[in-house]
């Protein structure tokens, strides 16, 4: 089953938002299965607008699935209309081949977005968990459970691409929009969190 959350407001008051607000689209790169999230922005507050995963797996042929990954990405620009892209870079592993494989996925994704004229912004793997919970070695369930948090909801994705992807849109939206201190150390996020108490689940 595919996870799949949309925000229930936004289409009653699309018109009014789309003078007020700006959609900002995360993708988490892969080939097998990749990762998307997109958020909504009012001033310094970010909601959740949509994550899911594209599955890509029952696609045998890595062509296939490129041409996937780029109607994907057409078809979310062209309906959420987002002003930004953000993507996480790829993890160097061993596996060349598989590297190779990576990396043709996300040149896919940021050409298709570059060609819709949205600019695009990448993130390493540790400058997202570093902006995200304040430690760049944070695991993916420490990074869902301060993503409920920041976003104020208590769904879980069936699938972590979707989470991972959201997660690079929240670092573009505090890197973009200078919400978020310096999370290098951790009396940064602390004051954070004492600046923005109603980002906290109790």
């Amino acid at each position: 089953m595919v996870f799949l959350f949309r925000h229930q407001d936004f289409g009653k008051n699309k018109l009014w938002l789309a003078n007020k607000s700006k959609i900002i689209l995360g993708i988490d790169p892969g080939t097998l299965v990749m990762g998307y999230g997109l958020i909504l922005v009012e001033g310094s507050k970010a909601s959740l607008l949509e994550m899911n995963v594209l599955k890509l797996s029952r696609h045998k042929d890595h062509y296939e699935r490129l041409q996937l990954i780029h109607a994907r990405v057409n078809e979310l620009i062209r309906e959420h209309k987002p002003v930004s892209c953000a993507i996480e870079a790829p993890f160097f592993g061993k596996n060349v081949q598989s590297m190779l494989k990576l990396g043709r996925a996300q040149g896919v994704a940021i050409a298709t977005a570059m060609q819709a004229g949205v600019p695009v912004t990448e993130y390493s793997p540790k400058k997202v968990k570093q902006s995200i919970t304040g430690n760049g070695n944070a695991d993916k369930e420490q990074i869902w459970q301060m993503l409920q948090r920041i976003l104020h909801f208590n769904e879980r994705p069936d699938f972590l691409d979707a989470s991972d992807a959201l997660a690079v849109a929240v670092c573009h939206f505090f890197q973009e929009s200078s919400v978020l201190p310096d999370t290098s150390k951790a009396k940064g996020w602390d004051k954070f969190l004492q600046q923005h108490p109603d980002r906290i689940v109790r």
